[in-house]
């Protein structure tokens, strides 16, 4: 493979015109870079002209993967051979593109965080190994726990964003979530729903990314520590997934922490499978 078979663009209505259909082509796998360029093109002030680098592999005429390096400077890849993972990061190494991470399938973002130390000598760290699962047969929960799903409103605005940043804690995200910020954060454009006790107490959530091509990826799920054990984010997790597919979704995915047995015996229940492993790597 030639290095010039990539196709760099900082243009990101011809990138989605050129590479959509790939994209949408495996919905499920793609659900990352599905989810983050629609967030880009719909949402005011999400993307910002000229910030983005994109990159597209050709091979006579068929796209074979994407790539999209955002100010974070975190690469997202599509798919990979090794082979190709190492031109990509001679290429990017040579125009003097700096990264401080790469997420992808496991594979690929092994690969490529391997070849970018060959060529940078900047060290791989892997953050966290996650599992990508999608739904089969959605299968409620047993014991139910009493209550209701109740979809999260503007009153619901602060205990939200309280929520948000316990999630964020949990999972080891710095950032920064309140009034000023959070249209800017990941959380912003998903829907959310509470699951409430029969007393209209919030007790756990769950937030829906928009539907892309079918797909409607779950995130985040967080129950606070105190309410854990009670079946809370079970009962939720499966209300956004049947109101998913009430809502004409074909494609269900979430990701997961693999070195959690606790979440991914949870969402196996439900009926989630997995499909592959994923992995996000930092640069030293």
């Amino acid at each position: 493979m030639r290095s010039d078979d990539w196709l760099l663009t900082e243009d990101i209505d011809d990138f989605l015109a050129r590479s959509g259909g790939f994209l949408r082509s495996r919905p499920v796998v793609h659900n990352t870079p599905l989810t983050v360029l629609e967030k880009w093109r719909t949402l005011p002030g999400a993307f910002e002209p000229g910030t983005v680098l994109f990159g597209r592999l050709e091979s006579e005429g068929e796209i074979q993967a994407i790539f999209y390096r955002p100010p974070s400077r975190r690469l997202t890849l599509t798919a990979l051979s090794r082979e190709q993972a190492d031109a990509l990061a001679a290429h990017l190494a040579a125009l003097g593109h700096d990264l401080c991470g790469v997420t992808s399938d496991h594979a690929t973002a092994t690969a490529f965080a391997e070849a970018w130390q060959r060529h940078t000598g900047a060290t791989p760290t892997l953050r966290v190994r996650m599992h990508l699962y999608r739904l089969g047969t959605l299968t409620p929960p047993e014991p139910h726990p009493a209550g209701r799903g109740r979809i999260v409103g503007e009153r619901d605005h602060e205990h939200l964003m309280d929520w948000c940043r316990g999630f964020a804690s949990d999972v080891g995200e710095a950032i920064t979530i309140d009034a000023g910020s959070w249209a800017g954060t990941r959380f912003a454009e998903k829907s959310y729903t509470y699951w409430e006790t029969p007393d209209g107490t919030p007790v756990s959530m769950a937030g829906a990314n928009p539907m892309v091509a079918g797909m409607v990826r779950v995130d985040p799920v967080y129950t606070p520590a105190h309410l854990r054990g009670h079946g809370y984010a079970a009962a939720v997790s499966a209300e956004v997934s049947r109101a998913a597919l009430a809502a004409g979704a074909t494609e269900v995915v979430l990701f997961t922490n693999a070195a959690n047995p606790t979440s991914n015996a949870l969402y196996q229940r439900l009926g989630y499978r997995l499909v592959t492993d994923w992995a996000p790597y930092d640069f030293s």
